[in-house]
This record gives structure tokens, C-alpha cells and sequence, in this order.
């Protein structure tokens, strides 16, 4: 399947239930979506090999593995320049407590999603990761008080 192929709706039945079960057995995939498990298993292979399905992940309680603490940190560079923005990325990516890293447009450069135990452990993320990346002039941090919705869901 390539990108430019559009997904009928059973392809998107399929994407679907398994963004919502990715453990879902085959036989109970092609009995939710009206195929044959033979059928179904034909259009989950095209999926993943068109790149629509790009893996499966189990979800973990955050609080049980000791990351209860959702942080948002705006990060400002003190210069935008190709090299400035790959040594960010490349930092960020070797960041472990980084979940997540968005180049933005607008007042800042990044949108950093990050989890950790407490504050004194983010603080010490702030002063011992993130400040120290070179090219980081200010950030700009907001603690999570609640979490009112949070999906890795995408409507299809």
C-alpha cells in the first residue's frame, strides 16, 4: 500500500480496533470487522508494510513505574541555525525522561513532553540535561496538575 492510497472502511475499521486492542488475536480482529481471518490477515500486512501501522506497544501506568509527574518545558534556542536545531534534536533524543520533542513555530522552538518521579527529580533533569544542551538560552516549565484527556488513539 503506498501513502497515497486511501483506506476504504474496513481498512479503517481495522486501524480502529487495533489502536484500541493491539493484542486483539487475528480471528477476533476479522470476526469484529467482517472478514475472513485469512482476509484480515492480508489487510494487517498491507497496513504495516504500507507503513499505516508503525508497531505495537503495551501501556504502562506511569505512577507504578515511578513517572508520575507529567512536565511540559517550552525551550528557547539562542540561535536557529541547522546546526543549533540537529544538536538539540540529537540531545533530546538520547533523553530518556524526554517522551516527547515538537520543533514549534511561534514564541519558543520546542514543545517538550517529559515524565518523571517528583520535582527534585526534574529539577535535577533541568539543571544536569536540559539546560546543558548547547544552544538552550531559557525554558519555560509547567507541571501537569491533571491530566483530563490523554490518547494515543487517532481517529480513523
Amino acid at each position: 500500500m503506498a501513502e497515497n492510497v486511501r483506506l476504504d472502511d474496513i481498512d479503517r475499521r481495522l486501524l480502529r480496533v487495533l489502536q484500541a486492542d493491539g493484542r486483539i488475536s487475528n480471528a477476533d480482529l476479522a470476526d469484529r470487522c467482517g472478514l475472513s481471518p485469512s482476509a484480515c490477515s492480508d489487510r494487517v500486512r498491507r497496513l504495516r508494510e504500507g507503513g499505516f501501522i508503525t508497531g505495537f506497544h503495551a501501556t504502562l501506568d506511569p505512577q507504578k513505574v515511578g513517572r508520575g509527574v507529567l512536565i511540559f518545558v517550552e525551550v528557547v534556542l539562542d540561535r536557529t541555525t541547522p546546526e543549533v536545531f540537529e544538536s538539540f534534536a540529537v540531545e533530546a533524543r538520547r533523553a530518556a525522561d524526554i517522551l516527547e520533542c515538537h520543533m514549534v513555530a511561534g514564541g519558543f522552538d520546542y514543545l517538550i513532553k517529559a515524565r518523571v518521579r517528583d520535582l527534585a527529580e526534574y529539577r535535577t533533569f533541568l539543571g544536569e540535561v536540559l539546560v546543558r544542551i548547547p544552544g538552550v538560552r531559557e525554558t519555560r516549565t509547567y507541571p501537569v496538575l491533571e491530566e483530563v484527556k490523554s490518547s494515543t488513539q487517532l481517529p480513523v
